[in-house]
């Protein structure tokens, strides 16, 4: 409402006090005013359909305001946004009210700066209070993307596990190596359609819930594993169990 209200008040004062398509410098070749009507977009584009940026304001302005009721919860955005709101306002204002009429209104510009152009051989932008902060919204908007900001509120910190470098707030499906579950278990509503091993299958009652094996313990577990293989070879044929019902 106060870039509205601003913006509505400089046309104002713009229409009552400076000269039609006549430059009243400010400050030399650095900013002057020069008073038009604008019914295209910017740089004059599109004179002759009106109507469509009425309805692209219109829109924009839509859009902003459902992202405000449902989407929005965090403050740099909501000041954002609520500031781009205010200058698609105050120009839709002038296509819906000013002359020559209604969703046909030409957009009043005054502010002038000859050293601020875009392309070779095109006059400067003859702009508005509205048109700076539509400008520079977008621009925030934009810093606010590439930093990872999001409407919700939430932000890509970029903290990384110790383990394999992803988000603290990333779970995957698998869990934290990829071959295990996500924490709380098994995913719920699979059903039998993707059954899920037991983690707990071949590991005796007593033993289950220990805390894993040292890498030191697991290696003697293997040894320990490996002398018995030898063992089991190296015994007489009649004592390996099934021998006789092979025989």
């Amino acid at each position: 409402m106060v870039v509205l209200a601003a913006d509505q008040l400089a046309k104002y004062l713009a229409l009552e006090n400076l000269p039609y398509q006549e430059p009243v410098e400010v400050l030399g070749d650095f900013l002057s005013f020069y008073l038009t009507r604008n019914p295209g977009a910017a740089f004059s584009l599109g004179e002759g359909v009106t109507w469509i940026f009425t309805i692209a304001l219109a829109a924009v302005a839509g859009v902003i305001v459902w992202l405000a009721a449902t989407r929005v919860r965090s403050r740099l955005w909501a000041v954002a946004l609520g500031l781009l709101l205010g200058g698609v306002l105050g120009n839709l204002t002038d296509r819906l009210f000013r002359d020559p009429g209604f969703a046909v209104g030409h957009v009043v510009d005054f502010i002038n700066t000859p050293w601020m152009w875009f392309f070779p051989g095109m006059s400067p932008a003859i702009y508005n209070i509205a048109d700076i902060f539509i400008v520079c919204d977008m621009i925030a908007i934009a810093l606010l993307v590439l930093v990872g900001v999001h409407m919700d509120g939430t932000r890509d910190s970029g903290r990384k596990d110790r383990e394999g470098g992803r988000k603290d707030d990333e779970e995957t499906l698998l869990g934290a190596d990829g071959d295990q579950f996500a924490p709380g278990g098994a995913v719920a509503g699979f059903g039998s359609e993707f059954p899920v091993a037991d983690a707990d299958a071949g590991i005796p009652a007593d033993e289950r819930g220990l805390p894993p094996l040292s890498e030191s313990e697991q290696l003697e577990v293997e040894e320990e594993a490996e002398r018995e293989a030898e063992e089991y070879e190296a015994e007489p044929e009649p004592r390996r169990p099934g021998r006789d019902a092979e025989i």
